[in-house]
Order: structure tokens, then sequence, then C-alpha cells
């Protein structure tokens, strides 16, 4: 009896084909993008205008906002979670709570920013999202990483540059 419980859930009820995860997945990663783009080109056309905020500050704004922009895209992907359960395309598994939303915010987070302790799981069709928000992750992170350092570059005043000399030990 064991042995016909194992072998019912390896077989599936329906296709795993099903175009309709791929589709709100992809929904989802373009959501996600387009937030991060509009947010990351809003601030190159407002933070050099922002003359009474000091240069240094304005990287800080920046800073900020990229971070909100991160946790907004990541509750993008926790209402996909959500939504995906709901509509019986897999559920989460492991360590869960009684709060279906709050494991699906969990799960986003800890997907989007790749730490992915695995304590929480997804299965069915659902169970390719967490993956996919790894690398979307991922990519927006380091995206953000290169666009605060260029706007390092242009508003933190560049220091002269001091050549080391090994005989001198001034330096």
């Amino acid at each position: 009896m064991k042995n016909a419980r194992m072998t019912e859930r390896l077989t599936f009820d329906r296709p795993m084909h099903s175009l309709l995860p791929w589709i709100l997945n992809g929904t989802l990663i373009a959501a996600a993008v387009f937030i991060h783009y509009e947010t990351l080109y809003s601030m190159a056309r407002h933070l050099p205008n922002l003359t009474n905020v000091p240069p240094r500050y304005r990287v800080l704004l920046g800073v900020f906002a990229i971070l909100v922009a991160h946790a907004v895209e990541i509750w993008v992907f926790a209402l996909g979670y959500y939504t995906m359960v709901h509509l019986g395309l897999g559920n989460l598994f492991g360590m869960t709570t009684p709060d279906l939303l709050g494991d699906c915010v969990y799960l986003s987070w800890i997907s989007f920013t790749t730490v992915g302790f695995g304590d929480v799981a997804a299965n069915g069709d659902l169970r390719f999202l967490p993956g996919l928000e790894a690398l979307t992750g991922f990519v927006l992170i380091t995206w953000s990483a290169s666009f605060l350092f260029i706007e390092m570059q242009k508003f933190w005043p560049m220091t002269k540059h001091v050549e080391h000399h090994p005989e001198n030990h001034d330096h």
C-alpha cells in the first residue's frame, strides 16, 4: 500500500507541459525587470537634477530607492507564488506555517536574494519559479550594483591619484 502511494505521487493528473505556469513565470519576470528598469531610468534622469542635495547623499538616495525597488519586485514574485498555489499549479512544503502569504513572501525573499535556505520549497509546476526568481534576482542585483558604481563615479569627487613608489614610505 505504501509503495502504491509513492507511485501515485510520481504520476501526474495533468500534463506538465501546460503553458499557463510558463506564461505566469514569464509575466512575473517581465514585471520585475520592468519595475527595475523604470526605477534605474528614473534615478538616472532625476538624481543629477537634485542640485540642492550634496552629491554623496544622491548616491545614498539611489541605494534606498533601489532597495525599495527590490522589495517591490520580491513582493511581485510572492504574489505570483500565492496566485499559482491558489490556481492549483503547485504548493509549498517544508517548514511552512498556516500563513500561506507569509510563506510565499519568505520563499520569495530567499529565492530573489539567492540565499536559498531550502526550508520552504515548491512542488508541481510551481517548483520552477524559485529558480527563475533566483536568476532574475541575481541579474537585477548585479544591475543595481553596476548602476550605483556608475553613479558614484559621477557624483563623488575624484581624489588625486597617488602613485606608490616602493622606496618612498610617506604614504
